[in-house]
């Protein structure tokens, strides 16, 4: 199954680091909007990759923020 890359929405962040069963994982799992995600924690930007075709920057943006992380779309 190929991805479109135009659902691929790419992030700066600064989450260093994330358990399965921590607040943000859960919550990046459970919406539906989200069919897959990835950070990158060898990447000095600490990038997170989500795929999706219902959510837009902003969304994601507010809901990384709303768990204490900061997140800036990278072009």
């Amino acid at each position: 199954m190929e991805t479109n890359l135009n659902h691929i929405l790419v992030f700066k962040t600064n989450i260093d680091q994330l358990s399965t069963d921590c607040a943000l994982s859960e919550s990046l799992g459970k919406q539906t909007g989200i069919s897959q995600w990835s950070i990158d924690h060898e990447d000095c930007d600490r990038v997170l990759r989500i795929v999706s075709k219902t959510l837009s920057n902003h969304d994601i943006i507010s809901l990384i923020n709303a768990h204490g992380f900061e997140c800036a779309e990278l072009p």
